[in-house]
């Protein structure tokens, strides 16, 4: 059974920082697309940051350039979100999706993928 299971959200003060965790299972994500995704109360989802399996292409919002960065521990099957510099506008649910053909564009901006992780939430408050 695919599997996609986020954790590390909390509560963080502006200018702080978190890694969230979105652990596989089911599929190997070394061969998948992955990418990282947020919604806020009242609005729609956004794509945030995705990678290509087939070239490592990387796709990131206009708003988390500079901030916030994907890596992978192929052993555990897991990628992170490592997300600096945090602002109130970046409370949200954040979800990793994967799938095994899009590319990070389609993924990010298409909303094109086929598995969907339940998401933890990341509140920016002083």
């Amino acid at each position: 059974q695919v599997q996609l299971v986020e954790s590390g959200g909390g509560l963080v003060q502006p200018g702080g920082s978190l890694r969230l965790s979105c652990a596989a299972s089911g599929f190997n994500l070394d061969y998948y697309t992955i990418g990282w995704f947020r919604q806020a109360p009242g609005k729609g989802r956004e794509g945030v940051l995705c990678i290509s399996a087939s070239d490592g292409s990387t796709y990131y919002a206009n708003f988390v350039k500079g901030r916030f960065t994907m890596s992978r521990d192929n052993a555990k099957n897991t990628v992170y979100l490592q997300m600096n510099s945090l602002k109130p506008d970046d409370t949200a649910v954040y979800s990793c999706a994967a799938d095994s053909w899009a590319t990070a564009q389609a993924m990010c901006v298409n909303g094109a993928f086929s598995s969907w992780g339940q998401g933890t939430q990341v509140t920016v408050s002083s």
